[in-house]
């Protein structure tokens, strides 16, 4: 039996690719603890710069597998808390992660797939990817993934792809918010690699910490403490190590030693 994920390195850039083809790498327990485990591993990894999730096969991922939530269906409600939180461990540790991460999506990407786009800091899809909220005809709903998934599309437009379980194309998911990008299928691979060259010649540090800046700009409600917060930041990453190289760069018209 393959194993559900691969971990491939090409340098400083980590390619964790779903592998349940056959399956159209629907999540199960198996393959969630995987790629959580994989995940905490390149975040600890001072030699991972960017992280890439992608699907093996036809699909990015179509969700749930069939057989996985059959099993929850017969579990009680105490075990299926327990799994519900693991796939929230899941996606708060890619939300969260501590590296850029980009999100190369083709084919079908639903439920849970939709969840790890939304996760991630760069979305690029093909125009045949396909995306579904689907929870709902089933009688249940998103919620697991529903704070990156809002966060990503904005409440009043997941309101409606939560209730209708409507399935999207690329150009509706790039028009509100879930893909960055668009791009024909022979030209993926090349528009991925575009992205994880800039993220390579960004400050390591600068670029991890871009989402951390993000998310409490955006929840933060005192304009006093984030003035204070965000001078606290700059002046911080200017006295640091990777922001004297930086600057110095700039001003001696060359590249800073991080550039790959």
């Amino acid at each position: 039996m393959n194993h559900p994920l691969l971990s491939l390195r090409d340098g400083p850039i980590a390619r964790l690719r779903l592998n349940r083809p056959e399956l159209h790498n629907a999540f199960d327990a198996v393959l969630i603890a995987a790629l959580t485990g994989a995940l905490e591993a390149v975040g600890a990894d001072p030699g991972v710069r960017v992280v890439v999730i992608e699907g093996e096969g036809a699909s990015f991922s179509a969700g749930a597998d069939l057989n996985w939530m059959r099993g929850m269906a017969a579990a009680g409600e105490a075990e299926n808390r327990e799994d519900a939180l693991a796939l929230a461990r899941l996606m708060r540790t890619l939300n969260e992660l501590p590296k850029p991460t980009l999100a190369r999506v083709h084919g079908a990407a639903f439920g849970g797939g939709v969840g790890l786009v939304a996760c991630c800091d760069i979305a690029i899809g093909v125009p045949e990817a396909k995306f579904g909220l689907t929870e709902s005809k089933l009688g249940l709903l998103p919620a697991v993934i529903s704070p990156y998934v809002i966060e990503a599309i904005g409440a009043r437009q997941a309101r409606r792809w939560f209730a209708t379980a409507e399935i999207f194309d690329a150009t509706v998911a790039q028009s509100i918010g879930l893909l960055h990008q668009v791009v024909p299928a022979e030209s993926l691979d090349a528009a991925v690699a575009r992205q994880t060259g800039l993220l390579l010649k960004a400050g390591p540090h600068a670029a991890a910490t871009a989402k951390t800046l993000v998310r409490r700009v955006a929840g933060e409600r005192d304009g006093g403490k984030l003035d204070n917060d965000n001078a606290a930041l700059i002046a911080g990453l200017r006295a640091s190590a990777e922001g004297q190289e930086g600057l110095s760069a700039f001003l001696d018209k060359r590249s800073p030693s991080w550039t790959v």
